[in-house]
């Protein structure tokens, strides 16, 4: 299997690629290729033709939760290829996709505005355009799904680290209320390699504790690394010391961190875990 970051907010050496504040990986196995989410504006299809990722051989479109930094392309993507991937979903990501960003004016992040106002960080198409474009929409309901062989999906995060909280100003919007965003719908992709399962993050509302751990006690199986987005960009120091404590009691052999991790964070991991690296654009892993 080959997993290609085709666009992330940072990148590293390849100076001829895009970068934005997303997330896009592709993943090349034998049976299939995966498409697992589309970074912010689609400039991932610039990058993927640089990095040689055909996306004409999609086989299964996946979006990890209804915010615009991870659905951002999938308009672009389907209104240039002409291509009919599956695609799969959480059960409630149509229905959770009113997202919203209460700006305390705290914290200057890529969906934060300078004045307290609600900024919608939702996604820009429906289930309509989908259908339009004869493209199968699967909704994902089962803790565990398996896509193929050796990838898995999963869903249903237990809530088992109690200091793995969701930030309150993300919200969705129900009628004139805005209400916490649970982020019920997000997915996570699990692949099953020879080291064990190595797990691609979308953004880890959840926590990636909670999710790590979900997968861990369900499949049983020795997680050999965590790529992606693990949304401690919002954490305070002793939150983020807790969860590089906890991967390494989890024996994690390989943490490649993305998008939503912060400096801090990066930092922290940097300097207290020798199987760490930054996971940017342009980065190719072979499992």
């Amino acid at each position: 299997m080959k997993i290609t970051t085709i666009i992330e907010n940072s990148l590293g050496d390849k100076n001829e690629l895009y970068n934005e504040h997303g997330l896009s990986f592709f993943i090349e196995t034998p049976k299939c290729n995966i498409l697992f989410d589309t970074g912010k504006t689609g400039d991932f299809i610039e990058n993927a033709k640089k990095l040689n990722v055909d996306l004409n051989k999609v086989d299964y479109l996946l979006l990890s939760h209804a915010h615009y930094d991870h659905c951002g392309g999938v308009r672009k993507f389907l209104d240039t290829f002409n291509v009919r991937p599956k695609m799969y979903v959480g059960e409630k990501f149509f229905i959770n996709s009113n997202k919203y960003y209460y700006s305390d004016e705290n914290q200057k992040l890529d969906f934060t505005s300078d004045s307290s106002e609600y900024r919608y960080i939702g996604i820009d198409f429906d289930e309509s355009f989908i259908t339009n474009k004869e493209i199968d929409i699967n909704y994902i309901n089962n803790d565990m799904l398996k896509l193929s062989e050796n990838i898995y999906v999963f869903t249903n995060f237990e809530k088992n680290y109690d200091f793995e909280i969701i930030n309150p100003n993300m919200k969705i919007k129900q009628g004139e209320e805005y209400i916490i965003d649970p982020f019920d719908e997000e997915i996570v992709l699990a692949l099953d390699t020879k080291k064990g399962l190595l797990v691609l993050l979308g953004c880890s509302h959840p926590g990636i504790l909670n999710i790590v751990d979900t997968i861990s006690k369900r499949t049983g199986k020795n997680i050999y690394g965590v790529i992606g987005g693990t949304h401690l960009v919002e954490a305070n120091e002793d939150r983020i010391n807790k969860t590089i404590e906890c991967l390494k009691e989890m024996d994690i052999k390989l943490i490649g961190v993305s998008h939503c991790t912060g400096d801090t964070a990066t930092k922290m991991f940097e300097q207290k875990c020798d199987n760490f690296f930054i996971n940017c654009t342009g980065t190719i892993l072979e499992a």
